[in-house]
């Protein structure tokens, strides 16, 4: 489990395809106390250390996680954000992030907005219901709140704000239109979702 607050910005030094994928990730994490076998959230896909130098650690990816994310769009030079899992005593700085995408969304447009800068993101249509202004929401595997909501009849789009410090320690800062981005909606929104029929019910 993660809070979706960035520690460091790694960079994949290596993509290797060969039944499942294995990749190497460079990182300022001291490793020596992130243990083989630990989980680590990958710009929002929980993964697993499965070997570790002093400045780098592999893992490996299955074709379901690849189907499912941005991952199989990664190549050496690809910058991912990176958190360690939470453990008992840490602040909950942003909110509860599990590692499990929901699902890829396209980044619309960057504009900037004061300070900030201005995302659009076009999320895929059947996470669309999941997503409210002022709701939380994990892009990339950063928490953020979520502006405004334009629900069209075809799409439905929705809006962000990236403050100064995110974009400069996030791989927010070479996000640009175009891009696609793992999605994570907040784990409360699949639940009252989950809980809407038997309300329209009258079963609750």
């Amino acid at each position: 489990m993660f809070t979706g607050l960035i520690q460091d910005v790694g960079k994949v030094r290596g993509v290797e395809k060969a039944g499942d994928t294995r990749i190497e990730i460079a990182t300022e994490f001291n490793l020596s106390e992130v243990a083989i076998g630990a989980s680590l959230a990958c710009s929002g896909i929980c993964l697993t250390v499965t070997e570790k130098k002093s400045s780098w650690f592999a893992v490996e990816v299955s074709a379901e996680t690849l189907s499912k994310t941005t991952l199989g769009d990664w190549q050496k030079g690809h910058l991912v954000n990176l958190e360690r899992s939470l453990t008992l005593g840490d602040e909950l700085g942003g909110h509860l992030v599990f590692g499990h995408v929901d699902g890829v969304a396209e980044i619309v447009s960057r504009l900037p907005d004061g300070d900030s800068t201005r995302f659009q993101i076009l999320p895929p249509r059947d996470l669309a219901k999941f997503i409210a202004p002022k709701g939380c929401i994990t892009i990339d595997g950063v928490s953020l709140t979520v502006n405004e909501v334009e629900d069209s009849k075809n799409k439905t789009i929705f809006g962000i704000n990236i403050i100064p410090h995110t974009l400069e320690h996030t791989g927010f800062g070479q996000t640009m239109p175009g891009d696609r981005v793992n999605l994570e909606v907040d784990m409360l929104a699949r639940y009252v979702a989950r809980l809407l029929p038997d309300i329209d019910e009258g079963k609750t």
